[in-house]
């Protein structure tokens, strides 16, 4: 175990990290962050980011995140690629457990983002990015004029269907059941919707495509029939994971697993620890509010040393 006690530890990366760590590091706190081995968080498996502020042509996902990563090193965060494996917030100084080696902190900002949950199929996979997408909000103005589907019954999914009228020439809703999870206001609003139609019972066995999504094949879970279907791109609702599990025994938690914080701030309930991004915010999940709070989270940091005395 590292004698040094770190000021601030950051836990994960994606915009909300990195920016709490520029701002840490532009405050002299000579941050530590463990930016995990997948790092760079959602934006890792997006191409084409138009709506982050300062990139009037767009810029790729992977390359924002490492334009982000260098801006953080050029102020001094010690940047490692691991992941930590556990920590132990019961006593101060923080410990955090990085691979067998325990580093000690006086703060920690946790950015360990969220996952969207997905099918779990292999093409799903292979052509995310390509016309399959877990962000609407995200992805939505790249099919202008074409025929998309989303997959899921909640709120989140009707709300994402609605939003993507807006480009697409027809949103079909695939759902598993014969009804919808989501509340009478948001059914109301998708099926008065005339570029919103419904597909029940079903669920995609596999989404067809070489270089880009072109069909998906669709099948009916009470009849066992088969079908594909021309498409041109797949959205996947069907909720997300707060990555949180390290943190359950010491930090309070929503129902879902998302990191509870005080008001407008990025405070968890334990003095100290942070939260900043998708990790504590399910409502918006946008690269620039993830941002945005992994500033709150450095300022909120910084005021609290400053309250300890360092």
């Amino acid at each position: 175990m590292s004698d040094k006690i770190e000021n601030v530890i950051i836990i994960g990366s994606g915009p909300a990290g990195y920016t709490a760590a520029i701002y840490t590091a532009r405050a002299n706190l000579n941050p530590l962050m463990f930016e995990g081995y997948m790092s760079g968080g959602q934006l890792m498996t997006t191409t084409d980011v138009e709506n982050f502020p300062g990139f009037p042509e767009g810029i790729m996902g992977p390359d924002l995140m490492m334009k982000l990563k260098e801006q953080t090193e050029r102020f001094g965060t010690r940047v490692v690629t691991r992941d930590v494996t556990s920590v132990d917030f019961s006593q101060r100084p923080f410990k955090v457990e990085v691979e067998g080696e325990v580093h000690l902190a006086h703060s920690v900002i946790i950015s360990t983002g969220a996952t969207a949950k997905l099918m779990g199929l292999e093409s799903e996979k292979r052509l995310m990015g390509h016309g399959v997408s877990a962000c609407a909000t995200c992805d939505g103005a790249f099919f202008r004029e074409k025929e998309v589907c989303i997959v899921g019954g909640g709120d989140s999914a009707l709300e994402e269907a609605n939003f993507l009228t807006r480009f697409a020439s027809k949103v079909y809703v695939i759902h598993r059941r014969d009804k919808l999870r989501a509340s009478k206001i948001m059914q109301d609003r998708a099926i008065e919707n005339p570029k919103i139609d419904f597909i029940w019972d079903t669920v995609i066995e596999e989404i067809i495509g070489d270089k880009k999504v072109s069909a998906v094949r669709l099948k009916n879970l009470k009849t066992g029939e088969t079908h594909e279907m021309p498409m041109d791109g797949v959205f996947v609702a069907i909720g997300h994971r707060p990555n949180t599990e390290l943190f359950k025994d010491y930090l309070e938690t929503d129902e879902v697993g998302y990191l509870k914080v005080d008001g407008a701030s990025s405070r968890t309930n334990l003095p100290g620890v942070f939260a900043a991004g998708d990790v504590h915010d399910p409502n918006y999940r946008q690269a620039i509010t993830a941002a945005g709070s992994g500033c709150k989270a450095a300022i909120d940091a910084e005021r609290y040393l400053e309250s300890l005395g360092h």
